[in-house]
């Protein structure tokens, strides 16, 4: 089971850190992972602290200088720029008992033990944030999400629908996702799904949004997506499964948090709003 990445433990100590070390950390987070590869002095004089900030900085998060900082980073890459087949091709074959019923003990035990893990390291600030942007019934909500992710884009997107309107998909043809980006302003939240071998198309999305004053929520694994720089929320979820291929397993648990979140902070008038709805789809034929 992978622990949370350098992104996730320099986030968690945001509020112990000293104002100078804040400063660090913001550097560092605004070009994860880029940044961590630059020299102290570059980091240092981009953070306007000292070179000494930088190396307590380091030190705070458990490391004994700035090589061995540099080197968990590039073993976090290592892992962050896997794909599916690399790690088909590393596996060492099966995991013990093979049959039905020992697959479905391995499967409980890896998949709750990542439930637990992401919750427990899923930032409240970050959590609260997002559903403060997603229940603001001023913004403009529209979702967007890649490959295998698609369809958790929907699935939220669905809901938020039931609950409040103006909830938008990004379009997929051309033409319309154009139209649909150059709408961008600063009311606008954009939620963003994606997972390593990352889409470039989802960073420039996530640019976009940013420079019109939006707001940008990612859920992304424990390896960041390159666009949690221009995010305001990040939500990495782990993705350890008994397969070469990433599990969304925990991803939906985050999902399902927010939602849970957000009935809350929508009240009666979600409830009102999900009602309406209901009435609407009796008329038509649909319940």
């Amino acid at each position: 089971m992978a622990s949370g990445t350098l992104a996730d433990d320099i986030r968690l100590k945001l509020g112990t850190l000293s104002p100078a070390e804040r400063k660090v950390a913001r550097v560092l987070l605004a070009a994860y992972p880029a940044a961590g590869f630059e020299t102290v002095a570059t980091i240092a004089e981009r953070a306007a602290v000292s070179a000494p900030t930088v190396l307590r900085f380091v030190a705070r998060l458990g490391y004994h200088g700035f090589p061995e900082f540099q080197a968990a980073l590039r073993a976090e890459l290592d892992q962050r720029n896997a794909s599916p087949l690399s790690l088909y091709e590393e596996t060492d074959g099966p995991g013990g008992d093979d049959s039905a019923a020992g697959l479905m003990a391995r499967a409980g035990k890896v998949f709750s033990t990542a439930v637990t893990q992401t919750l427990a390291e899923t930032p409240p600030h970050d959590l609260q944030r997002a559903v403060a942007l997603l229940s603001d019934r001023k913004r403009r909500i529209t979702l967007a999400g890649g490959r295998f992710t698609h369809f958790f884009a929907q699935y939220l997107g669905l809901h938020l629908m039931q609950l409040r309107d103006d909830v938008h998909f990004l379009p997929e043809r051309d033409v319309e996702r154009t139209a649909a980006l150059s709408r961008l302003a600063r009311r606008d939240v954009l939620v963003v799904f994606d997972y390593r071998r990352y889409e470039e198309d989802k960073v420039a999305f996530a640019q976009l949004t940013e420079e019109r004053g939006g707001r940008v929520v990612v859920f992304t694994d424990t390896w960041l997506s390159p666009t949690s720089a221009h995010a305001e929320v990040v939500l990495p979820s782990q993705v350890t499964s008994l397969s070469p291929y990433d599990s969304l397993v925990p991803t939906l648990a985050v999902i399902e948090t927010v939602i849970a979140g957000l009935v809350t902070a929508l009240g009666d008038e979600g409830h009102l709003h999900m009602q309406h709805g209901e009435d609407i789809a009796r008329r038509i034929g649909l319940l």
